[in-house]
């Protein structure tokens, strides 16, 4: 049986150690954590935070960036900040279905394209979707996307890892979703399937995981989001 595609709903297991999340719903980087979470079954808290009137928490527990998704462990109160860092963490910590390869090459790999997706992609993709599809934001997006498309043309496989989603898929439930939300808030088009069909496909596949589409913010919430952040006056 193939654990990861998620096309078989999971066991979410009640575990003896709690954690707290704290974030905001409609946050690609709080999502992530939480897709992680459901994948090991781990069973967690989630704070709802006000990024504009911050909480004493959050200003305790991440004083550094003073920003979310932050996970607290209850068992000792060690706060870990940081969406792929907080991600490794909870594939390393506990057993389940995994997200990092278990082969060191692989697993630089794995790191590499994530880093890649969120240091180039997804600020690219924002900065396209803030200036309402300008020319050389759409541009410059484009650049970077297409490194994915080729990628994933090469892999030939339903998930960037292969069968099973792991750390750059759990990344990719940006295009699949607040993208498209983005683009019907503003009447724009950022990421089009006939530029881009496999990196469409591979995005689709992965907001369609069971473990995903549970937690998911609703399209309404997005689209009054990116409206309000966004829409021209």
């Amino acid at each position: 049986m193939n654990l990861a595609t998620q096309e078989l709903k999971p066991v979410y297991q009640e575990m003896a150690e709690k954690v707290k999340l704290y974030g905001v719903e409609v946050s690609p980087f709080v999502c992530r954590v939480k897709y992680a979470l459901n994948l090991k079954g781990v069973n967690y808290e989630f704070i709802q935070e006000d990024l504009d009137n911050k909480s004493p928490d959050l200003l305790k527990y991440n004083p550094v960036l003073k920003n979310v998704p932050v996970l607290r462990l209850l068992h000792n109160g060690n706060p870990i900040s940081e969406s792929l860092v907080i991600i490794e963490y909870i594939d390393d910590v506990w057993k389940g279905v995994p997200i990092m390869p278990k082969d060191a090459y692989e697993k630089a790999q794995a790191r590499f394209w994530a880093k890649f997706f969120v240091d180039k992609c997804h600020p690219a993709i924002f900065k396209a979707i803030g200036s309402h599809g300008e020319k050389q934001d759409v541009a410059e997006a484009h650049e970077h996307l297409q490194f994915l498309e080729n990628e994933l043309n090469v892999k030939g496989s339903k998930f960037f890892g292969g069968d099973n989603m792991g750390l750059i898929d759990i990344c990719a439930t940006f295009i699949g979703y607040w993208v498209g939300a983005a683009e019907e808030a503003l009447g724009i088009e950022v990421v089009t399937k006939d530029k881009f069909p496999k990196v469409i496909e591979w995005a689709h596949n992965c907001i369609n995981c069971q473990v995903v589409k549970d937690d998911l913010p609703s399209r309404e919430s997005l689209i009054a989001y990116y409206t309000r952040r966004f829409g021209k006056a």
